[in-house]
């Protein structure tokens, strides 16, 4: 993979992580305090329906960046030689591989935004430094094994078939599909 690759995967996994993360946010806010034990309405209810959003905004660009770096990368070094009926195969461990490190990033920033989103009266910096404090570094990656083995059967699906889509795409319009293209192909996948 050429380094203008690896930015251009960098920077659009970056943008999208950032735009999906905060378009969700409230439903992801919602969803977190009805499942939280105390309640939906002692967590906060609908009120600051946006607390912790800055972990999930500063979490989620370098997260979905790491996925796709990871991705074209690993999908970049299987791809060479291989045949087109391994395809799938490659985007598969591509994708699982860019699970496996976006969770580095992604848990510590999805249980600090969690933790935030059911005591939306402490600021995320509070709440970091206090798991900091009372949990040491293993806090912030609470769940990581659960998270990663939540997300690779999802990719494992999802990127086969958003290739598969682009390469259908492509072949019946003789050219590379453009980006509102790709986006319209993930979308379905996903």
């Amino acid at each position: 993979m050429e380094p203008r690759e690896s930015w251009a995967a960098l920077a659009a996994g970056g943008v999208a992580g950032v735009c999906v993360d905060l378009i969700l946010f409230p439903l992801d806010t919602v969803k977190t305090r009805l499942q939280s034990p105390q309640g939906f309405r002692k967590a906060g209810g609908f009120r600051g329906i946006y607390a912790g959003v800055p972990s999930a905004a500063i979490g989620s660009f370098p997260n979905a960046a790491a996925f796709f770096i990871t991705y074209e990368n690993v999908k970049s070094m299987l791809h060479h030689g291989s045949s087109s009926y391994l395809s799938p195969a490659t985007h598969m461990v591509a994708a699982s591989v860019g699970e496996v490190v976006a969770c580095l990033i992604r848990v510590p920033s999805e249980v600090v935004k969690q933790r935030a989103q059911v005591s939306p009266s402490l600021s995320t910096l509070r709440i970091l430094s206090h798991t900091l404090y009372h949990e040491g570094i293993q806090g912030l990656y609470r769940g990581y094994k659960s998270t990663v083995l939540r997300e690779i059967p999802f990719s494992l699906v999802q990127f086969p078939l958003w290739e598969s889509l682009k390469d259908l795409w492509s072949w019946k319009q003789g050219h590379v599909v453009d980006s509102w293209q790709s986006a319209v192909c993930g979308a379905f996948a996903g």
